[in-house]
């Protein structure tokens, strides 16, 4: 792996991003970041009303990303200390193009990219996908407060949008490998075959020493 390791997991919500971004932490001793959720204070709120919350949850999401992701370079990566995130920052423009309206969204990705051109940049992305079926089951047995007013169908169209940012981040950055797994046919939570099966792939990047992983 050209540089220190820098992993991304990513993938809609509920789809087990902050699960196996721990297992891979404990598994290569890499550093652990993990997004800010709960503490947002318009979380709640803009899952009863998105239309209304969701410019405030975007902006608090985004700073506190910025923040997060200018530590992990300061303290971390630039010390070549390995880190695994729970996020990808470019995960923002997929949630503010779903809730934002035009303006708002115009405005937003103006912050946004001022905010992260000079940002970290990883080399391996994780990316898990899973149906709607056990996005919602996951969801529930996590029983997380603020996304108990979660629907359902903004969680499909969610999914969709994911799916579609990730084939455009792919195409737009051919250097840096995307690793897909099924929710579905892989709980990695629960079985130790299907997890052990994700680290050795992931293993196998993290040793390449190739410039192209």
């Amino acid at each position: 792996m050209e540089g220190t390791p820098f992993i991304t997991v990513e993938g809609p919500i509920g789809v087990g991003k902050t699960s196996l971004a721990k297992a891979i932490s404990e598994k290569f001793q890499f550093t652990l970041l993990k997004e800010i959720v709960d503490e947002n204070p318009f979380l709640g709120k803009f899952y009863e009303n998105i239309e209304e919350w969701s410019f405030q949850t975007e902006m608090f999401f985004l700073c506190n990303r910025y923040k997060q992701l200018g530590d992990i370079q300061d303290y971390y990566l630039s010390k070549n200390k390995p880190v695994v995130a729970d996020y990808h920052i470019f995960k923002n423009l997929i949630f503010a193009g779903r809730t934002l309206n035009q303006e708002e969204y115009e405005k937003y990705y103006k912050i946004y990219q001022i905010l992260t051109s000079d940002m970290p940049k990883p080399n391996v992305i994780i990316y898990l996908n899973a149906s709607l079926d056990t996005l919602l089951k996951r969801i529930q047995i996590r029983g997380r407060e603020v996304e108990r007013n979660i629907s359902p169908l903004y969680l499909k169209q969610l999914s969709l949008d994911y799916e579609q940012a990730m084939l455009k981040f792919e195409k737009q950055h051919p250097e840096i490998p995307v690793l897909r797994f099924s929710g579905d046919e892989l709980d990695f939570v629960k079985q130790e075959e299907d997890l052990s099966f994700i680290l050795d792939i992931v293993s196998k990047h993290v040793n390449k020493r190739s410039p192209q992983l």
